[in-house]
């Protein structure tokens, strides 16, 4: 099998809600479907930089103009829901991507000094960029606060285990800030342009979208998880 891939009047809360495509509500649906087109924040946001590993900025527009691209924001990069996710992000294979044409790009709040030893912690060889101010969570809206969850499949451990983790990767680091502890993360797929297939923004730490479903609506290639019924690709 392929490798994974390498780098190159009121407001409404809608914060939670799965948004998929660009249709309008239809009377007497649910706040939970209702739609959102991201378009003008992504206008807003394209010039702002995201830093790669090197702290080399790159516009944020250019990571989905081209093409489609699945966009993963985390919270800090101590959090073990974020690296137990990350973690199953890189067994995704290239070949799938590839033959999708879709990218796959992770995106955290810590400074970009991080990149690197996040890569060696979780495996991950893909896109890796930071966002340590801030600026394009805010302006798309993401959540601000310390809810856990629980339940998501990509989390191998407990709360309390996680936690235990997080501090001893806390006490190795000197303490020093990896993001923000209360930002929570979203993903979206991106692209050509300002086209929004869709977005989820985190409520609580593992309230992210299945992998396996954010794959399907990129339409790439499934892949198997652990303790995951076998996938059938259509």
């Amino acid at each position: 099998m392929t490798g994974p891939v390498e780098a190159p009047s009121d407001v409404m809360d809608i914060s939670g809600f799965d948004r998929v495509g660009k249709t309008a509500p239809k009377p007497g649906e649910t706040t939970s479907h209702v739609v959102l087109d991201f378009g003008t924040e992504l206008e807003t946001v394209g010039w702002t930089p995201v830093l790669d590993e090197h702290g080399k900025m790159i516009p944020f527009s250019h990571l989905h103009n081209e093409k489609k691209a699945i966009i993963v924001f985390t919270r800090h990069f101590l959090c073990f829901c974020c690296r137990d996710y990350i973690e199953d992000l890189a067994k995704i294979p290239a070949s799938f991507l590839q033959d999708a044409d879709v990218r796959l790009i992770v995106i955290g709040c810590a400074p970009y000094k991080y990149i690197k030893q996040m890569k060696r912690d979780t495996g991950y060889r893909g896109e890796l960029y930071c966002d340590p101010d801030r600026q394009i969570y805010k302006a798309l809206g993401m959540i601000e606060n310390l809810a856990c969850g629980s339940g998501s499949k990509h989390v191998k451990s407990s709360n309390l285990v996680g936690v235990c983790r997080d501090l001893w990767k806390g006490m190795k680091s000197s303490w020093e800030a990896q993001g923000d502890m209360k930002q929570q993360g979203a993903q979206f797929i991106l692209g050509p342009g300002n086209d929004v297939i869709y977005s989820h923004l985190d409520m609580k730490s593992q309230d992210h979208t299945s992998i396996n479903e954010l794959l399907r609506l990129a339409g790439v290639q499934q892949i198997n998880y652990d303790n995951d019924s076998p996938v059938i690709n259509m």
